[in-house]
């Protein structure tokens, strides 16, 4: 019996990446639920996969530390096999005007949102070139393809991704590996459930489709990225949004 391919979900504690997690795990990825700090929901994911029949576990890791993200491939590896799977997920986000925006947090959401991304994807690689096949899939945000105001911090580290993205798909896809990204809109989550009633009204009215898009919605993308049905598509940013970048 073939054993499941393994994959690595960073955020999986919660929203988009519980759901990329769980839509994994439908296929039948045996799935590393990576996760910064909220151990509690990092288990409710795995719990709710292994509810379903699949198979995961949770890894505690920060993403923008390389000594973690090397150690978080070392015990996945231990615990199954090497990652053929990643889905780059983790990232932080904090409002404000850029003329008094801290630079501490300007840095740490680089570190995080971009930097541990490339961290995680070129650990990836490193099995996935032996492999001869890969899927690599970041988390990126429509604000990357039409910039909001008070997020340039947030908006420059999630522009930064297409840039890796492109790059790393000219590198690698003569060895069976893809990588691409999804650029979710409006979604209902944890992080948007902080938004006033009259802003969630304007990135409504701002949404051709006219409501906000679901956690499932945004994971099903990533699914079909991290498939075999996938394999023609790299370099590519899938806006999956509701048609508001249309």
């Amino acid at each position: 019996m073939t054993s499941p391919r393994v994959g690595i979900v960073t955020g999986a504690s919660r929203g988009i990446g519980r759901a990329a997690a769980i839509a994994l795990a439908d296929r039948g990825v045996a799935v590393a639920c990576a996760y910064a700090s909220d151990d509690a929901g990092a288990k409710e994911t795995v719990a709710a996969i292994e509810a379903a029949g699949g198979t995961a576990a949770p890894f505690r890791a920060d993403v923008a530390d390389e000594a973690h993200v090397k150690e978080l491939f070392r015990q996945v590896k231990e615990w199954r096999s090497v990652p053929l799977v990643l889905v780059a997920n983790a990232g932080v986000r904090r409002d404000g005007p850029s003329v008094k925006y801290p630079l501490d947090e300007l840095r740490r959401t680089l570190d995080v949102n971009l930097i541990g991304g490339f961290l995680c994807a070129r650990e990836a690689l490193r099995g996935m070139q032996l492999a001869r096949w890969g899927r690599i899939v970041f988390v990126s945000s429509a604000a990357a393809l039409r910039g909001n105001p008070g997020q340039a911090a947030y908006t420059a580290s999630k522009a930064g991704l297409h840039g890796l993205v492109r790059s790393l798909a000219h590198e690698v896809a003569s060895r069976g590996i893809t990588v691409n990204a999804v650029a979710p809109g409006f979604v209902d989550t944890d992080l948007t459930a902080e938004l006033t009633d009259d802003q969630r009204a304007r990135m409504i009215e701002a949404t051709p489709a006219g409501r906000p898009g679901t956690p499932e919605e945004i994971a099903a993308a990533i699914a079909f990225l991290a498939g075999d049905e996938a394999s023609y598509v790299t370099g590519a940013v899938l806006s999956v949004d509701g048609g508001a970048t249309a």
